[in-house]
């Protein structure tokens, strides 16, 4: 599993974004996680995805601290595709970025061939995050994190993007902590759901 051992966090010594955070999340698993915005959920995913370092605690995967020498297994989806994909390439880079990416996972997302050739901003945000999107499933890929991924977008692309997400990570084994102000969206995808706050409250208690 995914481990989250009483981590904390600030920006400011004086005060603490979150303490004494402690999470679980299990192969296969797609937990949700909803709460207002700035309460530290995107900070905690950071951490989670190895962007961060905590100020307290440490994240486990599968029981073993990060290895900066191979690819991290915990792979982040941004909010804003736009801003994770150099604007400067064409969309093919983003496949040969993830290596050994199954030829199944673009016709799942419903990535088109003729996208390809095109660089970021001749794209929808909803046609960029099917990319972003298909880059996380990297054969080393063991849990992903969600951060508001389909936030932007329409209730059909929105329910198209999920659709194909779920199936990938049921088929492939892959944990999920799905992030989200909507809790109408977590009740449909998620096999469990806790409130951040209660999360940052909850002292020596696991979820």
């Amino acid at each position: 599993m995914l481990e989250c051992k009483n981590i904390g966090f600030y920006y400011n010594r004086s005060n603490w974004l979150f303490r004494n955070i402690h999470l679980s999340i299990e192969r296969g698993e797609i937990i949700g996680i909803y709460g207002k915005s700035g309460s530290g959920k995107t900070t905690l995913a950071k951490i989670m995805a190895n962007y961060l370092s905590p100020m307290e605690g440490e994240v486990l995967v599968d029981g073993e601290k990060s290895n900066h020498s191979e690819v991290y297994p915990v792979q982040l989806i941004w909010q804003h595709p736009e801003q994770a994909i150099n604007p400067k390439w064409k969309l093919s880079k983003i496949f040969e970025e993830a290596k050994e990416l199954d030829q199944d996972i673009p016709s799942i997302l419903g990535i088109k061939e003729e996208w390809l050739n095109r660089r970021a901003h001749e794209l929808s945000g909803g046609e960029l995050q099917r990319f972003c999107i298909a880059r996380a499933f990297h054969p080393d890929t063991r849990y992903i994190i969600a951060d508001e991924i389909t936030s932007m977008f329409d209730a059909i692309t929105q329910a198209q993007i999920w659709h194909a997400l779920i199936r990938l990570v049921k088929e492939r084994n892959i944990g999920v902590l799905a992030i989200s102000h909507h809790i109408s969206l977590l009740e449909r995808i998620s096999d469990r759901i806790i409130d951040f706050n209660q999360l940052k409250g909850a002292s020596e208690k696991s979820f």
